[in-house]
């Protein structure tokens, strides 16, 4: 069943001097936990655990990621453990003062996440068989949510995010990570739909992560508002 999430509309004397019609889709309002777009990208991830009679969820992310804390709320609702693969194993060294300076962290702890700190290198690692199958030695058999939730069944729950009310829309803007929420709305955009992403990362790889995602053309990638990656401004 799709949800479906009210558009509020943004008002601004720039907006109405060059005559555009701006609005943001509150995902935000999906949950007061897993909210936006990790609802959508964990809805047929927990679904298909479920059906596989898997009990834990493992999946990977940095001391400040959105989708490692809803992913410990989700695990808590469905009574699913959870782990938390954390890049920094520095952050393990005093887990006490970390948890207390950490509010992500510290959320997904007080949803019964299991935290594991590994070093950078060895998170680089982490789509590798040998390394996962380290993981599964260490932690037991489990079912695997990728860095950022991204997988296909979270591109077929991001696809549920375009309703038909939003057919009326020219152009949809999203902010992009892994590729998968832009992945679902190009999949359920319009022929007459452009879908502008914005890249939260300095990178050069996401053309192609995208691209085979999908068939359609509609999209274009601006890279002009990273301001060098997560956590930076000027």
């Amino acid at each position: 069943m799709s949800v479906s999430i009210p558009n509020q509309k943004i008002n601004h004397p720039l907006l109405i001097k060059h005559n555009i019609e701006l609005y943001i889709k509150r995902e935000d309002l999906l949950h007061p936990q897993i909210s936006g777009n990790k609802f959508r990208k964990l809805k047929y991830n927990i679904e298909e655990a479920k059906k596989e009679n898997q009990k834990t969820l493992l999946t990977f992310g940095g001391a400040y990621s959105n989708h490692i804390a809803a992913t410990a709320s989700a695990g808590k609702i469905h009574n699913l453990h959870t782990i938390g693969i954390i890049r920094g194993n520095e952050l393990g060294l005093n887990l006490k003062k970390t948890i207390q300076e950490n509010e992500t962290l510290k959320h997904a702890a007080k949803e019964g996440m299991q935290l594991h700190f590994v070093s950078r290198a060895d998170y680089r690692n982490k789509e590798k068989p040998e390394f996962l199958l380290k993981l599964q030695e260490q932690f037991g058999d489990f079912y695997l949510i990728p860095e950022g939730g991204t997988n296909y069944l979270a591109i077929k729950g991001c696809e549920e995010i375009l309703t038909e009310e939003d057919k009326k829309f020219d152009i949809i803007c999203c902010a992009v990570g892994t590729g998968g929420t832009i992945s679902g709305l190009i999949n359920s955009s319009k022929k007459n739909q452009q879908i502008i992403g914005f890249p939260v990362l300095k990178e050069n790889y996401l053309d192609q992560k995208i691209a085979s995602k999908t068939n359609k053309k509609n999209w274009i990638l601006n890279r002009k508002h990273h301001l060098g990656g997560y956590a930076k401004y000027n």
